[in-house]
Order: C-alpha cells, then structure tokens, then sequence
C-alpha cells in the first residue's frame, strides 16, 4: 500500500494526512474483496524496516493503527470477516497490541473473509525464524532433513495456514516485493499501477482482478500442456 506520503506532499499536507487517508483505501479494498468473492485479503501495514522511519511518523503510523482497528471492529463484525496478523505484533506498542488481540478475539469465528495486517513484518526475517524452529525440530527428532519438502517447511511460516497470495498488487508505480512473502510468491502474479494508495478504489482493484484472469497461469509447463489438461476426455 505504497504512496500515501507522495500524496500527502502533492497536496501540502504532513505525511501522517496521507496514512490517515489511505485508512479509506483499505475499506474500499475490503469491500471490493467482498464483492468480487474473494475470501483472503492481506495488507503490508508495517514492515521491519519501517522502523526506520522518523518517530513521529512511526509513531502516527501505529496511533492510526489503533484507531482504524478500534473504529472498524463493528464493520468487521457486521460483515463477517476474520482479522489475522503475521510478522511480529510483539514489537508494537503494548495499546497497539491489545487493540489488535480484542479485535482478533471478536472476529476469530469468522471463516468467510479474512483480513491479514502484516506488521512489524518482513519475509527474510520469516525465513530466518522459520528454519530456526524447523531445526530446533530436528535436533529434537520430530523432523527428518532427508525428507523435507515445502509442503513440511510452509508449516513453519508465519503463513502456514493461509494460501499463497494469487495476485500481488503494488501501488504508486514502484515494481518490487519490498520483503513481502517472497516465498509464498512464487507463483504469484504482480500487478503494478501507478495508482497512490490513498486514491486506490474498488474499482481498481476490479481492474487489477481482470488483468489476473486474463492472464495464463503455468507454473513451469507450456501452455500447450494446460490446455491439453483442461481439455474433457472423449
């Protein structure tokens, strides 16, 4: 969810102006999900590295948080959508964190949606955690290396029960991951628009959904193969 201090700058205002309307965009992401049937949803709200940042900034970043979570908790009720969190919500604020664990605890039933706020998060950090608990598995026996396949290592992510992002959009014109689940990208299709987040509609993400069904999945084979796969038996 990039550009949100670009558009703050353009229109004269502090950068925390552009966060705070951004918080707009993800409604409008939110709904569109909800409209288009798609069940999973995940925002790159905080990543390590925005640590960083100036802290006042960081700090506005993280009151905002907060408040979207705390004025947003009947919305997500109402319309059924679960909140997760993967990274480390640990490094927040200690208001922060029990914003987000009453929010969890009320919306934890929900199956039908669900919203994903990666904070403090960053997916080299992941790795590095994920292969010290899988070898702390090992020396204790549970876990044979000879055997270990990514099917027995993604249960070490923070990801481990949610899928692998279909479609990846970055917004404000950059064309990079930034340490976003960059291994559960593999296979991902990346979408970029110049479009700043804060202007970022449900309609644009109609559009970016379109571009991902026009486009031909092969996962290493040719296309000649998929559609011999798809073609009925006679």
């Amino acid at each position: 969810m990039d550009g949100n201090g670009r558009w703050a700058r353009a229109r004269g205002l502090p950068r925390i102006e552009g966060h705070r309307r951004g918080s707009n965009a993800v409604r409008e992401a939110l709904q569109g999900c909800r409209d288009l049937g798609i069940r999973y949803l995940t925002l790159y709200a905080f990543s390590s590295e925005n640590w960083r940042r100036p802290q006042d900034e960081v700090s506005g970043l993280l009151g905002l948080l907060a408040t979207y979570l705390k004025k947003e908790t009947a919305e997500l009720v109402k319309n059924r959508v679960r909140l997760r969190v993967i990274g480390r919500p640990q490094d927040l604020p200690e208001n922060v964190q029990q914003q987000i664990r009453r929010t969890m605890e009320k919306t934890a039933a929900f199956t039908e949606h669900t919203l994903t706020l990666a904070l403090s998060y960053g997916s080299r950090q992941e790795v590095i955690e994920a292969i010290r608990a899988y070898a702390r598995e090992v020396a204790a026996g549970r876990e044979d290396p000879d055997t270990c396949s990514w099917e027995v290592f993604r249960r070490y992510l923070y990801t481990r029960d949610m899928p692998d992002p279909d479609l990846i959009i970055r917004t404000s014109g950059e064309s990079r991951l930034s340490n976003f689940l960059m291994l559960q990208a593999a296979y991902s299709e990346l979408y970029f628009t110049p479009v700043l987040w804060p202007d970022f509609t449900r309609e644009h993400l109609f559009e970016a959904v379109e571009a991902f069904r026009k486009r031909e999945r092969r996962y290493g084979m040719t296309g000649d193969q998929l559609r011999d796969a798809s073609t009925p038996a006679t």
